[in-house]
């Protein structure tokens, strides 16, 4: 898939993603919403500056270092941009969101409680991404280890898209995240208007299918 078409890849699982967002929360203003291929906010057409900040949790699981994660949505806001990208995931490893399938380190969830709380308050909306295609925070290849660990024969990272246990470690995350409860602002994660959309995974490939039917057909699962 060229770059083009992972673009517009991408582009279709959000404007997909968005239409999920229909409730509405007292007190929390309106969801983005998706009319034809726009997004739009309260009837009217939503435009918007974004920016990535991938790190958002990880540095807010330190207490300590949440000042930065407050400047930059700050500085952010204050400079016009209104929607910023941001990782849901860090898989494996060093302070890792999740540690293994299904056990969360509360620590780091919060941290990422802490970054919407911050991001609400300073009217930027998120894009929250489930998953890795690389390496970095664990990624698809973390999938891969703990489901070879567990006896699963696997051929390659691509098994990604279709081996049922690494879709169901997935999913699970997918559930956990979207049905958290945000210690904070005291919303759950998918009634937060805050969140504009989801991201299923940061820059998607698939190695022994370059048609990107593979990747289609999984995300439509």
């Amino acid at each position: 898939m060229g770059c083009s078409g992972r673009i517009s890849y991408i582009l279709g699982i959000l404007l997909f993603l968005a239409l999920v967002c229909e409730a509405r929360v007292p007190g929390y203003g309106a969801f983005v919403r998706t009319k034809r291929a726009r997004f739009v906010l309260n009837g009217s057409p939503f435009l918007f500056n974004g920016f990535n900040s991938y790190w958002l949790m990880d540095v807010a699981s330190d207490p300590s270092q949440r000042y930065k994660v407050t400047q930059v949505l700050r500085d952010a806001a204050a400079a016009g941009l209104s929607v910023c990208r941001t990782w849901a995931f860090s898989d494996g490893g060093g302070r890792a969101l999740q540690m293994s399938p299904g056990i969360y380190d509360e620590r780091v969830f919060q941290g990422l409680d802490f970054a919407i709380s911050e991001a609400r308050k300073y009217g930027v909306r998120l894009i929250l991404s489930f998953v890795n295609n690389y390496n970095d925070f664990g990624g698809r290849a973390q999938y891969v280890k703990w489901a070879r660990n567990a006896g699963v024969q696997i051929s390659n990272e691509d098994d990604f898209f279709t081996n049922l246990v690494l879709k169901g470690y997935y999913k699970n995350h997918i559930e956990k995240v979207i049905t958290r409860f945000n210690t904070i602002t005291r919303v759950a994660y998918k009634d937060d208007p805050t969140i504009m959309a989801w991201e299923l995974m940061n820059e998607p490939r698939c190695q022994v299918d370059y048609s990107g039917r593979t990747l289609n057909v999984s995300a439509s699962i």
